[in-house]
């Protein structure tokens, strides 16, 4: 287990507000820590809000401190000196060391990725879900009906589209660029695995019967592992204004047990579009007391006929990317942070949420990804 992380110099780093939206959006996390992007060292959100792991930095200045203070150095500087003090340290999986991930990248083997997603309004403490609006990529597919639903792909509408790692190598995010137009927001970046659309004007059982084709394993540990697999449930037009909660609903623990059952989750009446249909401050559905992960979704159902478009959403966690200042570009470091080269998966589809929103108003959200493969 990793020491907990100092406090001081991590509220210090991201700031008070920052801190505490992440903490309260890991309250009820029954899965694997997630990476907190933007933090020098190795720092992860574990369960129950806590911090764990080693900041480097935060002694005296902040991330914004940080970010004003790069604007009048050559960047070139900095990177050549983190390159001399880590040019031989084993990296993890596809790279033996930062001279082979360099040589890599410049061989050819670096993908950047642009995007640009206009958000719209939403619920202070609430998520929203970015999968349906552009402009880049474009607005995403709707999920098939019941019961195989859809499983996405980096192909799929909607997805960040990048080359998939050549024969022998597997693909690795070292780093991204984000930009917001409104301060303290928090991106969470995930690989969208598998959706299926309700049926709103039944209140019986719907049984679904796609699966998801990454982070499948059964193994606790393993790289693929299904363990950290959420559920959410995207409100894809805006609801009527009625009561509902979502139960029974069935779904295959990351053991592969099935026919856990959900606990009832609260729908909200009258619910806007593109909120995730879930109660301010959760932006995935709660499991089962034990179980860390969801593999798949085995039936769905409506305590009452609702007016709209609901989307049950299966997803894997990659890491936060905080945004905590309004139109200032923070570089996300997936080296020596504690993405440490987080892999992505061959034909894994790469989308956001904007978790527990720090505003109402709506957020464009603008910037890229660099992706090595090695």
């Amino acid at each position: 287990m990793k020491l907990a992380t100092h406090s001081q110099r991590l509220e210090r780093w991201l700031g008070r507000d920052e801190l505490a939206r992440i903490s309260a959006s890991m309250k009820d996390w029954y899965g694997p820590p997630i990476a907190v992007g933007r933090v020098p060292g190795e720092v992860f959100a574990h369960k129950g809000g806590d911090f764990r792991g080693r900041i480097e930095a935060g002694r005296e200045g902040s991330l914004v401190d940080y970010a004003v203070d790069r604007m009048y150095r050559l960047r070139r500087r900095v990177d050549r000196a983190a390159a001399r003090r880590r040019r031989f340290v084993t990296l993890a999986a596809g790279f033996a060391s930062l001279d082979d991930l360099i040589a890599e990248a410049t061989a050819g083997k670096r993908q950047e990725i642009a995007y640009q997603k206009v958000g719209v309004t939403g619920v202070v403490g609430a998520t929203n879900t970015l999968w349906f609006v552009g402009n880049q990529p474009a607005a995403g597919a709707n999920a098939g009906a019941a019961a195989g639903g859809t499983a996405w792909t980096r192909t799929s509408t909607g997805s960040l589209l990048f080359n998939n790692a050549g024969s022998g190598d597997t693909l690795h995010f070292v780093g991204g660029m984000p930009l917001a137009t409104v301060g303290g927001n928090t991106l969470l970046l995930y690989d969208r695995l598998h959706s299926t659309t309700k049926t709103m004007s039944s209140t019986g059982t719907e049984s679904v019967t796609g699966v998801p084709s990454r982070y499948q394993a059964t193994t606790a540990g393993a790289q693929d592992s299904a363990e950290g697999n959420f559920l959410a449930i995207e409100c894809r037009t805006a609801l009527s204004a009625t009561a509902h909660n979502w139960t029974t609903c069935l779904y295959t623990d990351q053991s592969g047990n099935g026919s856990a059952t959900l606990p009832s989750v609260t729908g909200n009446s009258s619910c806007i579009q593109y909120r995730l249909d879930q109660p301010v401050g959760q932006w995935f559905c709660p499991l089962a007391s034990g179980d860390s992960g969801i593999k798949e979704l085995d039936q769905m159902q409506c305590s009452a006929s609702v007016t709209g478009a609901i989307d049950f959403t299966i997803g894997h966690p990659l890491a936060f990317m905080p945004c905590p200042v309004a139109s200032v570009g923070f570089w996300t470091d997936g080296i020596n942070s504690a993405f440490n080269l987080v892999r992505i998966f061959d034909d894994a589809c790469l989308a956001f949420l904007e978790v527990l929103k720090s505003a109402t108003g709506a957020t464009t959200y603008t910037g890229t990804v660099t992706l090595v493969s090695g």
